[in-house]
Order: C-alpha cells, then sequence, then structure tokens
C-alpha cells in the first residue's frame, strides 16, 4: 500500500483541506481572544453596520432563521455586546442594538481583518498573493460552470 502525501492530494482536495483548517484556526481564535462565536461576529457587524434594527431583520442578513438568532443574542446580551429593546411603534417587536463595548469588539475585529497581515510567507509576497487571489475568485466565481463541477452540459439544438 503505497502512502499518499499532502504533495501528491489534488488542488481542488488542498483547497477543502487549507479552506476547513483555515475556519477552525479562525473560529478558536474568535472564542479565545474575542469571545465570540462567528454567528456571534455576524451578528454584531450587521448592527455596528446597519444600527438599530428588528429582530427578524438582523436574522436576514445574517442568513439565520429568528429562533437561532434567539440564542446568539442571549449571549451577546449575556456579555454586554448588544441590548434588546421594545419597539415604541409595536411592543411585540423586538429591536437590536449595539453596545459601546460591543463596537469596540466590532473595531478590534475590523483592524485585525484589514490589517493585511499575511497568512504565510507565500502570501507574504505581493505578485505571489495577486496569483493566489486570482485563484480564490476564479474558484469562487466558477461554482455555477459545469465544467468545473463535473454537471453534464446541456447541448443546444443547433435549429434554435
Amino acid at each position: 500500500m503505497e502512502l499518499v502525501t499532502l504533495q501528491d492530494v489534488p488542488l481542488g482536495r488542498l483547497l477543502v483541506v487549507a479552506g476547513h483548517l483555515v475556519g477552525q484556526r479562525w473560529n478558536r481564535y474568535l472564542a479565545e481572544e474575542h469571545g465570540l462565536t462567528q454567528a456571534g461576529m455576524i451578528t454584531l457587524m450587521t448592527l455596528a453596520r446597519h444600527g438599530e434594527l428588528p429582530h427578524r431583520a438582523v436574522a436576514e442578513k445574517g442568513f439565520v432563521r429568528p429562533a437561532t438568532l434567539t440564542g446568539i443574542v442571549d449571549t451577546l446580551e449575556r456579555d454586554g455586546l448588544v441590548e434588546r429593546q421594545r419597539d415604541d411603534n409595536d411592543r411585540r417587536s423586538i429591536r437590536l442594538a449595539i453596545t459601546p463595548a460591543g463596537r469596540e469588539r466590532v473595531a478590534a475585529l475590523g483592524a485585525l481583518m484589514h490589517s493585511g497581515r499575511p497568512l504565510t510567507s507565500v502570501d507574504a509576497d505581493p505578485a505571489k498573493a495577486q496569483v493566489i487571489r486570482e485563484f480564490l475568485l476564479e474558484v469562487i466565481g466558477s461554482g455555477d460552470d459545469p465544467r468545473m463541477t463535473g454537471r453534464p452540459t446541456e447541448t443546444k439544438d443547433p435549429a434554435c
């Protein structure tokens, strides 16, 4: 039996493994350094960007169901990062607002995300980083290309 190393793995599979590992590292960093989950971070960033919003609107912008957002907001509220407020026009409706502590957390995360700090020695080289960026953007954009996903292509009737 021949041992397979990462050098032997097809590029697409390497991309999946890399994405998985980067996601795990990011989630661990969020939890350990900022006390947040990915969903909590998205909720805070949504409120920082759009201001006070109804619970349902935050759920839609964060691509979660309102029931799922309830637990996320419970944690953020417990940590003093968001506040629930009754809507004066509709007492049944809850609006969410980011607190000053929540804004500080978003500012710290934003500074990190926009720092331009390389992930590896390879992307520290601007020319290599541009090639990697072009590759990733093409991979992301090719999701609907049947030649890239293995789906059969449609044949068009030449008479049409």
